[in-house]
C-alpha cells in the first residue's frame, strides 16, 4: 500500500484543552487573550479555539511571568514572533537574550535591598540609627524625594556630605 501525501491538518484545541494541557486556568486564557499575549479563533458556533502551538507561547508567558517579566514587555517581545508557528529553539534563544539584561538588574536591585534591609536607604528620615552616618542631616533631600541610596547603589556621602563612588566606608566602633 502506498504512502499518502496528503497532510491532514491537526484540529485545533479548545479553551479547556488549552487550559489541561497548559496547567492554565480557563480564565487565565481569558486574560492573556485580552491583553493580547495569546489569539484564537471562533468556531461556527462562536467558542475559543486555539492552534496547538499556543501551548509553547503560554509556557513562554509563564516562565517570564514567574520571573518577574511585566505583562506588557513580555506582549511586546512576544508580537516579534509569527504566530503561525510553534515557538522554536532560536525564538527561545532571542526572547530569553532580551530579558536577560532586565533580570539581571533586577536581580542586582534585590540583592542590593536585601543587604540594606537593616540600614539605612536614604529615605531621609532619619528614625534609623544608621541613618545620620550615611546621610548626615538629610543631605540626600536635595537630590529628591524617596528612597535615594536604594535607586542608586554604590553612590554614598561622606562625611563632609560630598558624594563619593564605592561601597560604604566601614566606621570605627565607638
Amino acid at each position: 500500500m502506498e504512502k499518502s501525501n496528503v497532510i491532514v491538518p491537526r484540529r485545533d484545541l479548545t479553551v479547556g484543552e488549552v487550559a489541561a494541557r497548559s496547567g492554565v486556568a480557563v480564565s487565565t486564557l481569558h486574560f492573556y487573550e485580552a491583553k493580547g499575549l495569546i489569539g484564537s479563533t471562533r468556531s461556527q458556533g462562536n467558542q475559543r479555539r486555539y492552534p496547538r502551538s499556543v501551548l509553547r507561547r503560554i509556557a513562554v508567558i509563564r516562565i517570564a511571568q514567574r520571573t518577574g517579566i511585566p505583562l506588557a514587555e513580555i506582549r511586546k517581545t512576544l508580537s516579534s514572533l509569527p504566530d503561525d508557528r510553534p515557538l522554536l529553539a532560536s525564538d527561545w534563544e532571542r526572547l530569553s537574550a532580551s530579558w536577560n539584561a532586565d533580570l539581571t538588574d533586577r536581580i542586582d536591585r534585590l540583592t542590593a535591598l536585601r543587604d540594606q534591609l537593616t540600614s539605612c536607604i536614604g529615605c531621609g528620615c532619619l528614625s534609623m540609627r544608621d541613618c545620620p552616618l550615611r546621610n548626615p542631616y538629610d543631605e540626600l533631600s536635595e537630590k529628591g524625594s524617596g528612597a535615594y541610596l536604594l535607586e542608586h547603589p554604590g553612590e554614598d556621602i561622606d562625611e563632609k556630605g560630598k558624594k563619593e563612588k564605592g561601597k560604604k566606608k566601614a566606621l570605627a566602633a565607638d
